[in-house]
């Protein structure tokens, strides 16, 4: 999604703070000014800075040049195809370049090609990329178990890498899924200028740095959360956000569809959980609530740029908004008013009720009719005013109607004090990683989501003069929420129960794309990059540099950022 940057006051003003603080700027022969683009001398970007770090890197001699006449060559796959205009969607506007796309052969131009092992060349009639993307996005990924790749160009390459080589008369991006082609495709992106992503005619020239890049990520869940429950987002600002994460190769969409302040997917037989229940936000303003028909076109755009859609009910607490619309749900049989502050803990379902159980299934079998992606994800955070026992008697009803409907359980990690199903996933977000029954549910199976909300939490302030977000946390500069390694975080952990990384995104101070993006950037790729790169290539000072080179994309695309003092930005 393009549109025009609309930076807040108080961003400005942050942005000549931070200028005037301790930021050093990038020099011309910097990665951020070759990524610029700026002059017609500038070299292009160099094939090891982009985000996230790609796995391995071999430089090459020659650059290739997009050229007026340069074509973009696929395969005979659909998946290729289907990169391919998606690829020249992108790249049209800037250059003015027709780029047509072709399944004829040839051995110039861009070409996108999906290769085959040897279990997928048997199979005949049937295209490879679907073969493999059958499963969805969420089929297995490199720290799951790997699909063999028999064939050399295949080999390694997994459910989601991909490889790109740059010569002077091609660029060849080579992948076993249609995944693998489209993460290839957002590389290639950042090895190309940044104004390469205006929608207007551009100068260019438009230069890509020679040599070979083979990609693969460290984890599969590569997640980012989004709350559209204490402000709603239209359908529009969710795809425009769902566009910036795909930039850095996140494969995860968590939706929160419910708390106390707002209801916000329909449910057709418990219709006024959305036309009342959905009818305001925080500070009283109208709400709001996807139609199922919403929903689906949230899930179809996400899955096109390999994004899953994992839905959020919160329960038992953060449920006022249902409460106050049945009063059924209540154990004293009285509705409460709708909420429209920002306390948490005070509301619950009714554990001892039948009615909560009938409302659940209802729920979670709609909810997963909708829903492709396997995962769906029951909260169960902060349930202050749930006793213990009623909170493992609700987990231990609900999480097997979630198994019934066909889906996998993740909650949020209090779900290990109590008996987490076989299978499910926890999503932690404490601050210290110490939490013993985190550790020892990770022991017997349960898989990890790491979410430290003193590193991955997008909507803790930077610093006291940030105008927006939350600060029980503590303070998330850009350095603290990237500098942290995933694999050892919980103490006692197991390395292999970590199924990867989200960074959520809570919306009790937010309200517009704006506030989104300046609380998102330039915190998100860093949590990507932890995601997707070896855990060898994370080092802060390395980093800052190339995080520094986004900046001008990010002014292209226009996207609202946050000017961190601890990154050297180039001068704007």
């Amino acid at each position: 999604m393009r549109r025009r940057r609309a930076r807040l006051l108080c961003s400005l003003l942050l942005t000549v703070a931070a200028g005037a603080g301790t930021a050093t700027t990038a020099s011309s022969s910097s990665p951020a000014a070759a990524a610029s683009g700026s002059g017609s001398a500038a070299a292009p970007v160099p094939l090891d800075q982009v985000v996230p770090a790609p796995a391995s890197v071999r430089p090459g001699k020659s650059p290739y040049t997009l050229r007026r006449t340069t074509p973009i060559r696929v395969d005979q796959s659909r998946a290729a195809r289907t990169a391919g205009d998606y690829l020249a969607g992108v790249l049209r506007p800037a250059t003015g370049y027709r780029l047509p796309v072709t399944a004829r052969g040839g051995v110039d131009g861009i070409r996108l090609r999906i290769v085959h092992d040897a279990r997928q060349r048997g199979a005949q009639g049937t295209d490879a990329a679907d073969a493999v993307d059958a499963k969805g996005p969420d089929a297995k990924g490199p720290d799951e178990k790997k699909p063999d790749a028999k064939g050399p160009d295949a080999k390694g390459l997994g459910a989601e890498g991909y490889r790109l080589e740059v010569t002077r008369r091609a660029v060849t991006i080579s992948a076993r899924t249609s995944a693998g082609l489209f993460h290839g495709i957002q590389t290639l992106r950042q090895l190309l200028p940044a104004s390469v992503e205006r929608a207007t005619r551009q100068p260019g020239p438009w230069r890509i740095s020679g040599g070979t890049i083979t990609d693969t990520p460290r984890y599969a869940w590569r997640g980012a959360m989004l709350d559209v429950s204490r402000h709603f987002f239209t359908v529009d600002q969710v795809k425009a956000y769902v566009d910036q994460l795909a930039l850095y190769k996140i494969n995860k969409l968590h939706l929160h569809l419910s708390d106390d302040q707002g209801w916000r997917i329909a449910i057709d037989s418990w219709p006024r959980l959305t036309t009342y229940g959905g009818s305001t936000q925080v500070g009283g303003g109208p709400g709001g609530y996807y139609t199922k028909a919403d929903y689906r076109e949230i899930v179809r755009y996400a899955a096109d740029r390999h994004l899953t859609v994992v839905p959020e009910i919160d329960m038992p607490g953060h449920t006022n908004a249902a409460l106050a619309s049945y009063a059924d749900l209540n154990c004293d049989g009285v509705a409460p008013p709708l909420y429209t502050g920002t306390e948490v803990g005070f509301s619950s379902l009714c554990a001892s009720k039948e009615v909560t159980y009938d409302f659940v299934d209802d729920v979670i079998r709609e909810l997963a009719a909708l829903t492709p992606g396997r995962y769906l994800h029951i909260g169960g955070d902060e349930a202050h005013s749930t006793s213990h026992a009623d909170y493992v008697a609700f987990m231990d009803r609900v999480q097997p109607i979630v198994a019934k409907y066909g889906k996998t359980v993740v909650g949020w990690h209090q779900l290990t004090g109590a008996h987490p199903a076989k299978g499910a996933v926890a999503q932690y977000w404490g601050t210290s990683g110490s939490e013993k029954e985190v550790a020892d549910a990770a022991k017997n199976g349960t898989r990890l989501i790491l979410s430290p909300a003193n590193r991955a939490y997008l909507d803790m302030k930077y610093d006291a003069s940030t105008p927006l977000g939350l600060s029980w946390a503590g303070y998330v500069e850009a350095k603290q929420s990237y500098d942290w390694d995933p694999g050892s975080y919980i103490a006692g952990a197991p390395p292999s129960s970590v199924l990867g990384v989200e960074a959520p995104l809570w919306s009790e101070t937010l309200s517009t794309s704006d506030h989104i993006e300046y609380m998102a950037f330039p915190r998100l790729p860093g949590i990507a990059e932890l995601g997707w790169s070896p855990r060898s290539t994370h080092n802060w000072d390395d980093y800052r540099v190339r995080l520094a080179a986004q900046a001008p994309r990010w002014d292209a695309l226009g996207i609202d950022y946050y000017r961190s003092p601890q990154v050297p930005w180039p001068a704007e």
